[in-house]
């Protein structure tokens, strides 16, 4: 587990999975299956579909479950003529705490560029909710030798002009793009490397700011690989994919310690 201090942070990505109803049952087996000794020990996110979010936001007020709400992504504007996207205005009224930013399958399907990943870190940020900053290479450009130069290029392009204050509550995810649902995992030992290179840029930036700032490890991550991934003293937490979509293999993961 990381010794820094910083309090671990466990993420689902639900991706394009879970109506709404499903959505419900499984956020409260979750909340069944987790103790508050485990929301002491981390912080737990789901970040739905948006057309789950507004369901989501009503059954953790009324229930009273200490989970925190997350989106998948958001337009960089707070209104206007874009059709079919979300502002970060919207996200705010519906208690989203966190905002998953530049996911690979954003920039790899969509388009996303380190611009349009600037543009959109800093509306959420202005709009007092947390980015998730999500940052990877691709198989090719880490057999090739570039996973630290290109991680290292992605974070500072994303954090450009944003200022330490601001930067605090970022979270950043990295996610090796080749393990992204392949089943294929960084070794802890890679990836605590890589996560101190990204550390490194943040020290860079933003000084002692930088030891607040939560990196989590991204890329099938499952029950049976996140106790020794946890064990590295770079690595926050993790952005869990297809394993969060089972509320008993979630809570596996945030019960890491157990």
């Amino acid at each position: 587990m990381a010794t820094s201090g910083r309090k671990p942070i466990i993420a689902a990505n639900w991706k394009m999975h879970h109506d709404h109803l499903v959505a419900i049952q499984v956020v409260q087996k979750l909340s069944y299956r987790l103790e508050k000794d485990d929301h002491e020990e981390c912080d737990v996110v789901v970040c739905p579909p948006f057309s789950d979010l507004r369901t989501l936001q009503t059954l953790i007020e009324s229930d009273k479950i200490p989970i925190a709400l997350g989106a998948q992504n958001c337009h960089w504007e707070d209104q206007g003529a874009f059709t079919g996207e979300v502002s970060p205005p919207m996200l705010k009224k519906l208690i989203v705490e966190y905002v998953i930013v530049g996911h690979s399958e954003r920039r790899q399907l969509f388009g996303e560029t380190d611009e349009t990943v600037n543009k959109k870190l800093a509306a959420v940020l202005e709009h007092e909710m947390a980015p998730i900053l999500c940052v990877g290479e691709t198989l090719e450009e880490r057999e090739s030798g570039r996973t630290e130069a290109r991680v290292v290029e992605q974070t500072r392009a994303a954090l450009r002009g944003v200022k330490a204050d601001a930067a605090a509550p970022c979270v950043l995810a990295y996610e090796p793009i080749w393990a992204i649902g392949t089943g294929r995992v960084a070794t802890p030992d890679d990836a605590n490397e890589t996560i101190g290179a990204i550390r490194g840029v943040l020290r860079d930036l933003y000084g002692e700011t930088a030891d607040t700032i939560r990196i989590q490890y991204g890329g099938s991550v499952k029950p049976g690989n996140i106790a020794e991934l946890m064990l590295m003293p770079e690595i926050d937490g993790a952005l869990v994919g297809g394993a969060s979509l089972d509320p008993d293999d979630f809570a596996r993961i945030v019960r890491y310690r157990v």
